[in-house]
């Protein structure tokens, strides 16, 4: 065996991207949709989002870049600027000495060529199946005693686009549904709200409101569930919602994400658009605009208002 050190390269490149954050925010606002919820389905921050947008990050990993076209619901040719290629980061050089190849027997490779083969026909088999819907909820954090909060669902049907889906959502104890839009399936039995989905394809949003139960502020949040079926062959299967779960009754207005009694430029447009999205299923955008003119707001327990600085 002989060796000579040779420059070679680690196979653990990172692929990135060069995104259009103008194209992004156009995308985002037309289907009027907040930077939370594109942050929660592509798992970063709002400030996250907000930066690619305004193009302080032009280039990102593309997996975050393929989960930020995913939630936007457009392929990711969409997003990438144009002109621009893929880029990758650049990788680190590691010296190794060249050897000899081995001798291998010469059944070896009609060995693997049946193996290549087989594991070919198995993928196809696979990538024929349905692929289950996916399902992310959008949930505020906070709400005061008796007040109606907005809650969104955004559901990716299967690939097929030919079977249709049970959606079903389990409010916490002494929560009410108020409106919803689509109306549900049926008058909603206790906590539990449901809706039939109709075949199809792409994003099917559905938004509804609630009432939280009148009863003494507490740092102990509610939590929501859910579950998506769809068929599978003579069987309903089901697939859990994701996204947002917790909100808690602790005297802040749902608009108030960070919870430190004031809306703030970087709330008050997701509430806009989240609000006018859900016009007539009861938000009241009065009370938000308000406090978002005041400096600042308490909530009065004893009178149930909020009282604005």
């Amino acid at each position: 065996m002989t060796t000579s050190p040779e420059q070679k390269f680690d196979k653990g490149t990172i692929p990135s991207v060069s995104i259009d954050g103008v194209k992004i925010r156009t995308l985002r606002e037309t289907q009027k949709l907040t930077q939370l919820y594109i942050a929660s389905v592509v798992g970063v921050t709002t400030d996250t989002i907000s930066r690619w947008e305004n193009n302080r990050y032009p280039t990102i990993k593309r997996d975050n870049a393929e989960k930020l076209a995913g939630a936007l619901d457009v392929p990711l040719d969409e997003i990438i600027r144009a002109g621009e290629p893929e880029e990758e980061v650049e990788p680190v050089p590691v010296e190794q000495p060249v050897m000899e190849p081995a001798r291998r027997p010469g059944w070896l490779l009609p060995l693997l060529l049946v193996l290549l083969s087989a594991i070919g026909g198995l993928g196809a088999f696979f990538l024929l199946q349905d692929v289950p819907p996916a399902t992310t909820r959008f949930l505020p954090r906070n709400a005061v005693p008796g007040s109606i909060i907005p809650v969104q669902l955004k559901i990716s049907r299967n690939v097929s686009g030919n079977k249709g889906l049970i959606v079903k959502e389990q409010l916490p104890a002494g929560w009410k549904l108020v409106q919803a839009s689509p109306a549900p399936s049926g008058p909603a039995a206790a906590e539990e709200v449901k809706w039939l989905i109709p075949a199809g394809e792409g994003t099917v949003t559905i938004s509804y409101t609630v009432r939280a139960p009148d009863r003494p502020t507490t740092n102990i949040p509610d939590h929501f569930s859910g579950r998506v079926g769809f068929p599978d062959g003579g069987i309903t299967r089901s697939v859990t919602t994701e996204g947002d779960t917790a909100i808690t009754i602790n005297g802040c207005h749902w608009a108030d994400v960070n919870c430190d009694g004031k809306i703030d430029d970087n709330e008050i447009m997701p509430a806009y658009y989240l609000t006018d999205d859900m016009k007539g299923l009861g938000l009241n955008w009065k009370t938000i605009e308000a406090i978002w003119n005041a400096k600042g707001y308490t909530w009065n327990g004893e009178k149930r208002e909020f009282v604005m600085e």
